[in-house]
């Protein structure tokens, strides 16, 4: 199978053809760009929305507060449907789509949806396979799935157990597919450290991993330092239970950013959370804790580091990235509070747990990051509710606009123009109120990615929703059609 795939112009529209860098995807029932919510990090915050909107037909004032699990979105944002949390499902994760199946991660494994009908999808099967995050990614008639967390071993029938134990297992599965009703486990592969989010990378007759994996515990055995690359797993397309690792690129030799106390609040780097590869461009941008890099994948198996920034002042967790369609941007964000923080509010600021936009500079090797702005939903939200930025896509728009839709946990979805890099604004955004009033609770979209026409959002407590986007600026993306999208392999739009 060509290492690239077509997008194409849906039949009675206008438009120009739509071509997209392959999506080489593993099927994860979590998702590729989030760290696991740690009670320990809860933080007391406040506020209110600033923005009006919709509640059930009534129009909400700036600033109220909707009541418990109560649905206020913005005039050009519909919501269409939600699918309740699957039955074996526990915290849902992230997302990847091929062809009319959506699949969702979960920490205890993933379900497969078919979106052919967006107004009424319809769970295909749950297959359970405990293991957070359980990051997400399909190509073909394979799906790949992250385990970071420490199991007894590499079955679905594992136990966890002490990370400190020699013998437990961490890293990539591997499940055929072909028939959606029973996903079938064909091969697991052990990585350094587990693997907390993946990405996958075209190459020929062969698809490669990148395995993001990072330490919280310099006491488990295979996370001692220095852990400062990633995992490289190839799986031949033709036989992947040969699937191996080939090789442990250093990203970091000098160890990285050092974080705390000599840069208080800020994550050491001891690993990457995520990766967004851009194959067309042989480029690729990593969150990696406490540094955020920009380095070429023109040869797959030796990524060579073009250019690193780190922001010491306001960035805490370099989360997850996404280019602009152009290759002259990165949007970086920043986990502030590892996703269990109640960080929307005025104490937090609008700078940190928040968005971090980059323009991308210069040519070739001489390819420079430079800091132009930050973004954050404009809505405070309640001290009872976790939020930061998280897992979101570009929405193929033309126009040489910049336009991508993103999650906040419980500051819901927000879809927000970047299109001038040192002013960027919202445009829409679709939430629940709190999902308890007297305590910080867990929850949210963990995920929000447009496919198709349409945007899917992975809500951590409520399940699957499917929400429709009215609005002049992003009216031409419905012209755009996928054969699949794995977010964190980017296509080119052209």
């Amino acid at each position: 199978m060509s290492s690239f795939h077509s997008t194409r112009v849906r039949k009675g529209r206008v438009g120009a053809a739509v071509a997209a860098a392959g999506l080489l995807a593993t099927l994860l029932a979590a998702g590729p760009a989030a760290a696991t919510p740690d009670p320990g990090d809860l933080a007391p915050g406040g506020g209110s929305r600033q923005d009006a909107g919709i509640v059930e037909g009534r129009e909400i004032a700036p600033g109220e507060v909707p009541g418990q699990d109560e649905i206020v979105h913005s005039k050009n944002i519909k919501h269409l449907a939600n699918v309740p949390l699957a039955e074996t499902a526990t915290i849902n994760t992230d997302l990847a789509f091929q062809g009319k199946y959506a699949y969702a991660g979960n920490y205890n494994g993933f379900t497969i949806y078919d979106i052919a009908n967006p107004r009424a999808p319809k769970t295909v099967s749950q297959v359970l396979c405990p293991g957070g995050q359980n990051d997400i990614s399909v190509h073909g008639d394979l799906l790949f799935l992250s385990t970071d967390s420490s199991r007894s071993d590499d079955s679905c029938t594992s136990v966890t157990q002490p990370a400190t134990e020699k013998s437990s297992w961490e890293g990539i599965k591997i499940f055929d597919i072909k028939d959606k009703k029973n996903p079938r486990y064909i091969k697991s592969v052990e990585t350094n450290c587990g693997s907390h989010t993946h990405t996958l990378v075209p190459d020929g007759r062969d698809i490669y991993v990148y395995v993001a994996s990072y330490s919280p515990n310099e006491a488990f055995p295979d996370c001692k330092p220095p852990h400062d690359g990633i995992s490289v797993v190839k799986v031949p397309k033709k036989a992947p239970t040969k699937a191996a690792v080939v090789a442990f690129p250093v990203l970091f030799p000098d160890g990285g950013n050092p974080g705390g106390p000599t840069n208080p609040g800020v994550s050491k780097t001891t690993g990457c959370h995520d990766i967004t590869v851009l194959p067309s461009k042989n480029l690729a941008a990593g969150a990696c804790m406490g540094d955020g890099i920009l380095f070429d994948i023109s040869r797959p198996e030796q990524p060579r580091v073009i250019d690193r920034v780190q922001d010491n002042v306001n960035f805490a967790f370099w989360h997850s990235a996404t280019f602009n369609q152009r290759a002259n941007k990165v949007v970086f964000t920043d986990e502030l509070g590892g996703g269990g923080g109640a960080t929307c509010d005025e104490a937090t600021g609008p700078n940190r747990g928040a968005d971090g936009i980059y323009d991308i500079t210069g040519r070739g090797d001489e390819r420079k990051l430079a800091f132009r702005s930050y973004f954050k939903i404009p809505r405070h939200q309640a001290d009872t509710e976790n939020c930061v930025a998280h897992n979101g896509s570009l929405i193929p728009v033309g126009g040489g606009r910049d336009i991508m839709v993103q999650a906040w946990y419980q500051g819901g979805v927000s879809v927000w123009d970047f299109t001038d890099s040192a002013r960027p604004e919202e445009i829409g955004y679709f939430e629940r109120g709190p999902l308890t009033t007297d305590a910080l609770g867990l929850g949210g979209s963990w995920s929000a990615y447009y496919y198709n026409g349409h945007i899917y959002s992975n809500d951590i407590a409520k399940g699957f929703d499917v929400l429709r986007l009215d609005d002049w600026r992003t009216e031409s993306a419905k012209w755009v059609w996928m054969d699949r999208l794995n977010v964190q392999t980017q296509p080119e739009y052209r």
